[in-house]
């Protein structure tokens, strides 16, 4: 099968499990409650490709690429201090706007979604780059790799599908930000295996993979665990889902890695 071939029925596919995911949320209407409840089950999912995934990995890519341990750290710090930095431009000028206090709830949970939204698309952009590799190696991994980035892409999209619902955006408006995002692995993909193919790409991806590992920190530890125990009488309910949350992310892992 031509590589052309191949890297169409890779964007497709990874097109439509995004899509998936992203309406998967908005099937029926939920109230505030079932609203948080699923939060807590995204940040649980957060917390396991951070830790099952994210990290792993890129201390693994970086050893392929001969980096040192130190560089990998601070990377993750850069991706961790870049979406705190996003985060407080995005609260200045949009409090600035609005500084009132009774909307104060709206702010926090339209700026979460905003950098949730800012830190998935750096890892989503390395995801690309990531499938555009296994693609140039060939061979099995490429469909490997296909695999297990579809059951990681479906629960990452849904995570962030969830977040939307507390920021109260209409379903339209949401929609059109996550089929950019869905996009951006797809569109991240074909640049990447244009630009690459034919050169060696061992190991080149430890450092992205370590900046979206940042990233992903400080979303699932400054907006996504807070948001999922904000309403106090439900923690014990939220606890459970966020411990499910985990344990789907590592069942993803478990049974198919990410490919590469």
């Amino acid at each position: 099968m031509e590589s052309a071939l191949i890297l169409t029925i890779h964007i497709v596919a990874l097109f439509t499990v995004a899509m998936l995911g992203a309406y998967t949320p908005y099937i029926r209407k939920l109230d505030d409650r079932q609203i948080h409840l699923l939060v807590a089950l995204s940040a649980g999912i957060f917390l396991g490709i951070l830790f099952f995934l994210l990290l792993p990995e890129a201390i693994h890519e970086s050893e392929e690429g001969n980096i040192k341990d130190v560089y990998v750290m601070v990377t993750i710090l850069g991706g961790f201090l870049a979406i705190l930095l996003t985060d407080f431009l995005i609260k200045h000028f949009h409090m600035a706007s609005c500084p009132c206090e009774c909307h104060k709830d709206q702010h926090r949970h339209k700026i979460g979604t905003l950098s949730a939204f800012v830190g998935l698309a750096v890892h989503a952009f390395v995801d690309g780059l990531v499938l555009a590799t296994a693609l140039i190696s060939g061979g099995e991994i490429a469909w490997l790799a296909l695999g297990g980035m579809c059951i990681h892409k479906y629960v990452e999209v849904f995570s962030l599908s969830s977040t939307f619902l507390l920021s109260e955006e209409d379903r339209d408006t949401a929609m059109k930000y996550l089929v950019g995002f869905s996009l951006i692995t797809p569109v991240a993909a074909l640049i990447s295996y244009f630009a690459f193919n034919g050169l060696s790409v061992e190991g080149m991806v430890g450092l992205p993979l370590a900046f979206s590992a940042g990233t992903f920190m400080y979303v699932a530890f400054c907006h996504m665990v807070p948001e999922a125990f904000h309403r106090e009488e439900q923690d014990v309910k939220s606890l459970i889902f966020l411990i499910i949350g985990i344990a789907v992310a590592a069942a993803v892992f478990i049974l198919f890695g990410h490919g590469h």
